[in-house]
């Protein structure tokens, strides 16, 4: 308990330092989910963490004390009660910041059903009259692919290939979901934002990959890509195939070589900080509850 219930925030540097390494030596889809699933694994060991903080201030109570004392008990005090205090103010902010989170994620949704109202059920493809380059998947049952003229008109046939496979591997395999719950671990724990940022980066990484795959020419699919990256430097605010300054060189670079490998052994390590993580967690909650259950009882 001493010593278990401090290592989230270390385990947490060591999966944002672990992501940065991973992303380009890795193939996108496995570092994306192993990436996402510790992230989710140590957000969750990190509040528990705080709750375990809080609890030990149980033993602090003044009618605990009076009583385990009358009892004869000695009292062990695993947590001095600032760090418990600091626990609770840090426990508030992170469900604040989950909550505004879970908030902004609504208002993104709700948004984005709006675009699609009146549209028919199996409409796949909506084209929005715009003067502003937009391409972008919208998660759902069915999930749609909401396109602006500007956008359109901007590409040659062949890369409007390229443009719609990028987004329907985004509708595939569910990335939407995956960049939330990572968004939902770098609220709950700010350490996890590189991790988060990774993320982002690494589904456009496999929906690039699986448009590559599509067409069949990687280089057709970074030519698409620069092409985009230029249009949206016309034309700000853009978000064509998610561009961004820092992403549009690597992307591009990325499909002019080989696809990443398949590394499960960078994957182990991943999945292994999550684990250890909520070992630990479970590790300290056993702790704690042996020296209530000795003062309580």
């Amino acid at each position: 308990m001493r010593y278990d219930v401090y290592t989230s925030p270390l385990l947490s540097l060591l999966l944002s330092c672990v992501a940065s390494m991973i992303v380009g030596r890795v193939a996108p889809a496995l570092a994306a989910r192993v990436l996402t699933s510790a992230a989710v694994v140590t957000a969750a060991a990190t509040i528990w963490s705080l709750v375990l903080l809080v609890t030990a201030l149980v033993g602090d109570a003044p009618p605990v004390v009076r009583e385990a004392r009358a009892d004869g008990h000695r009292l062990v005090d695993p947590v001095p009660e600032v760090i418990g205090l600091a626990a609770g103010v840090a426990l508030a902010v992170v469900v604040w910041r989950v909550h505004r989170a879970v908030r902004a994620e609504r208002c993104t949704r709700r948004a984005l059903g709006r675009l699609c109202a009146g549209h028919p059920a199996d409409t796949e493809l909506i084209v929005a009259a715009s003067e502003v380059p937009q391409a972008f998947a919208i998660p759902g049952r069915p999930g749609r692919i909401l396109v602006t003229s500007a956008m359109l008109s901007a590409l040659e046939p062949g890369e409007r290939r390229v443009l719609l496979a990028h987004e329907r591997a985004h509708l595939a395999h569910r990335h939407g979901p995956l960049v939330t719950a990572a968004t939902l671990a770098a609220a709950a724990n700010p350490l996890l934002v590189p991790v988060r940022s990774a993320v982002v980066f690494l589904v456009e990484r496999w929906a690039d990959e699986q448009a590559a795959a599509a067409v069949g020419d990687r280089r057709a699919t970074a030519r698409t890509l620069a092409r985009a990256a230029l249009i949206s430097g016309r034309a700000r605010p853009a978000c064509a195939l998610h561009f961004t300054d820092r992403a549009v060189s690597r992307r591009i670079a990325a499909l002019q070589t080989s696809p990443p490998p398949q590394l499960w052994s960078a994957a182990a390590v991943v999945l292994a900080l999550g684990v250890f993580a909520a070992l630990l967690a479970a590790d300290a909650t056993g702790d704690l509850l042996g020296l209530l259950s000795g003062v309580l009882s």
